[in-house]
């Protein structure tokens, strides 16, 4: 009895040895450089387009990055199609740490910092190139880590282009100033846009994205101004039937997150996602040219006058539109302006 009593002894010793060897192997790094038993982080990541919008698309491309270069010790969910918030309330959700992340039009930053309005600025850019100078520029750091932002818990990280506006309606061929007046344009709410319409004689009304198509179907407005993208993603050619390619302004987007979520993460991780960030980015940009391009070819296809405006005609648009500089200039602030004008090349 002893002698068996002796065995088993052995055996659940040598057992138990075995199942710790074992337990220390499954807390050891695994292929990919993490621990398995490691909490995974999460980022919920949450936007108002489609999945195959552009912002769809190149944040999708960021969330594929971002587990690359964490080794998945880091997650991004992206929630598209205003499934968590929509245009309104994406902001306050992020403020209030409801999500972690979000890339909305940086005209929603408005009502933290005046000097977002900036994009809506008649021609204040050049072309793309001096966008995307902005963009990377000391100039556009300022607005993305300013105290307006930090002080409401907002970390903002980056630019995302979205495109330049153009002019469309189902009345007549746009040209000039003078072809504007007494017509009346879908816009986004903002007191830039309705004095850009006002100096050229037209009217201004602010309509939910979501509903435009429905207005313009039933003349509520004549025309609107957006991106090609946006025009051709909503199919516009159905309903409007002219384009005109004024890129008299800009839609673009800011990448923004939480910043007590961010100030808890380890500098490494927070390099990781940046250095995910760097080529998402760059990815996202080269995407808004090609989507622009071919979003024009394809209002063009469905049957809409598409009309370049002549440098001149630029000038007496440009003209036209001197007194909405008046009016916002010391609001938006000359070292702003001034400094976009500034990095053309």
């Amino acid at each position: 009895m002893k002698l068996r009593f002796m065995i088993v002894s052995i055996l659940i010793v040598v057992f138990m040895a075995a199942c710790s060897s074992n337990t220390a192997g499954n807390e050891s790094d695994n292929n990919d450089g993490k621990k398995e038993n490691e909490e995974v982080i999460k980022i919920r990541f949450s936007h108002v387009s489609t999945p195959t919008s552009l912002k769809g698309v190149a944040t999708e491309k960021f969330a594929e990055l971002v587990e690359e270069k964490t080794n998945g010790a880091v997650q991004v969910d992206v929630f598209p199609s205003s499934q968590l918030y929509g245009d309104n309330d994406e902001l306050d959700a992020l403020i209030a740490g409801n999500v972690e992340m979000i890339n909305p039009s940086v005209s929603k930053l408005v009502k933290l910092d005046e000097r977002w309005q900036y994009t809506d600025m008649p021609f204040l850019f050049q072309d793309v190139d001096h966008v995307y100078t902005f963009f990377d520029s000391d100039l556009g750091k300022t607005l993305l880590e300013s105290d307006r932002l930090i002080d409401n818990g907002i970390i903002g990280l980056t630019f995302w282009a979205n495109g330049f506006k153009n002019f469309s309606n189902d009345k007549k061929e746009i040209s000039s100033p003078e072809d504007f007046k007494g017509m009346k344009f879908r816009t986004q709410a903002g007191n830039v846009i309705e004095s850009q319409f006002k100096a050229l004689g037209a009217g201004a009304t602010t309509i939910p994205w979501g509903e435009t198509y429905s207005a313009l179907q039933q003349g509520v407005a004549d025309g609107a101004e957006v991106t090609a993208d946006l025009m051709s993603s909503a199919n516009f050619h159905e309903i409007q039937k002219y384009l005109t390619l004024s890129e008299h302004g800009r839609l673009d987007l800011a990448v923004l997150i939480n910043k007590a979520f961010w100030d808890g993460l380890s500098e490494e991780i927070q390099d990781q996602i940046n250095e995910a960030l760097v080529e998402a980015t760059e990815y996202e940009r080269e995407l808004a040219l090609e989507f622009n391009d071919k979003s024009i070819q394809a209002l063009k296809d469905g049957g809409m006058e598409v009309r370049e405006l002549s440098d001149d005609e630029k000038e007496a648009l440009k003209k036209a539109l001197e007194p909405v500089y008046d009016e916002f200039r010391d609001e938006i602030t000359p070292e702003l302006i001034d400094g976009i004008r500034d990095l053309a090349q």
